[in-house]
């Protein structure tokens, strides 16, 4: 018997314990807006950020975007294929805009890309993709779209720090909270950058004193330039290219984790779109099937991973990749 009764005291003990444990989680998970809202203010006003930015910034919230929880559960990179994605953004005017911006800002262009290594189309094709050349960057406030963010499970702790870096460029007096709008995601000005991004890559390239992402070409320009560059951008080279294959090509060996030399994806069958043998090189491709083994094939070059750490979408970065080729770059380097 008195094993026994030690065996329930211990089970008792376990069980409170696991409740104990679980609760400031479970706490956390059903606080309010309100309360979230008060917790981060103290996490805000112990990292640095002073208490006019914090009531500048967070004195109007009073409950999450509804609308940016729905676009976070359905976003196109998720739901559409292939064709569907470049179908609505490789377009005929956007591809004829993008020629026209190349136009305009020659001097910026050439300044920007002997600076930086990186060819003109890239920067103008990023800069199409994300807000159609500055004609929409999103109507969303930025730092409410981030708290709703924040608050929500799904990633949380990621937009929570995103939310801390956007107080951060406010207290560099980059910008003003009312001015800081952009995408349901809080991804920022004419290129996009998420706060964090924007910290690390952004620049003041006309000297202006701030870096100005919403209405400067030039901090524009050279913030793509800078970020592509800072992520391991390789000068006069492309991104990947469609190619075809056999019709009785069959290969396990596709996607990002698996490499080989551009000759044997040639000895293998593999050839330019245009039936051109593949150049006779070294230079390691990843062949990418985004529609399956009956559907287009690329090969991706290292510049491809480039792009995929400004957004980790596969159609993204073949659809920035198509549009520079459109644009001017060469795709056979």
């Amino acid at each position: 018997m008195p094993i026994r009764k030690n065996h329930v005291a211990l089970s008792l003990f376990l069980l409170t314990l696991l409740i104990l444990l679980s609760s400031p989680l479970e706490a956390t998970a059903a606080d309010t807006f309100a309360d979230w809202l008060t917790d981060f203010r103290r996490q805000a006003q112990a990292e640095g950020i002073s208490r006019p930015v914090i009531e500048q910034a967070l004195g109007d919230l009073e409950a999450p975007l509804e609308r940016v929880i729905e676009l976070d559960r359905r976003q196109p990179e998720l739901t559409q294929t292939l064709s569907e994605y470049l179908d609505q953004r490789v377009t005929p005017a956007l591809i004829a805009e993008g020629r026209e911006q190349l136009q305009r800002y020659p001097t910026w262009l050439s300044r920007i890309e002997r600076q930086y290594g990186v060819d003109r189309a890239y920067i103008v094709a990023l800069w199409g993709i994300e807000t159609r050349y500055g004609t929409y960057t999103g109507g969303f406030p930025a730092i409410h779209a981030l708290a709703t963010l924040a608050h929500d499970r799904r990633r949380g702790d990621y937009f929570r720090r995103e939310l801390l870096n956007a107080l951060r460029i406010i207290e560099q007096g980059h910008m003003t909270a009312a001015e800081m709008s952009g995408s349901w995601a809080g991804a920022m000005g004419q290129c996009q950058f998420m706060p964090s991004s924007f910290l690390r890559y952004a620049v003041d390239a006309d000297g202006g004193g701030r870096i100005d992402l919403w209405a400067t070409i030039p901090d524009i320009f050279a913030s793509i330039a800078n970020y592509l560059q800072q992520n391991g951008w390789q000068s006069n080279a492309t991104w990947g290219q469609q190619v075809q294959r056999p019709a009785d090509f069959v290969t396990e060996a596709f996607g990002l984790n698996h490499s080989k030399p551009l000759e044997r994806w040639q000895a293998l069958g593999v050839s330019a779109m245009n039936g051109r043998s593949l150049p006779d090189s070294d230079r390691q491709a990843s062949l990418l099937l985004p529609e399956g083994q009956g559907g287009p094939a690329y090969l991706a070059y290292a510049n491809f991973r480039v792009l995929l750490r400004w957004n980790r979408s596969n159609l993204f970065a073949i659809a920035v990749g198509k549009l520079a080729d459109e644009l001017g770059s060469n795709s056979d380097k």
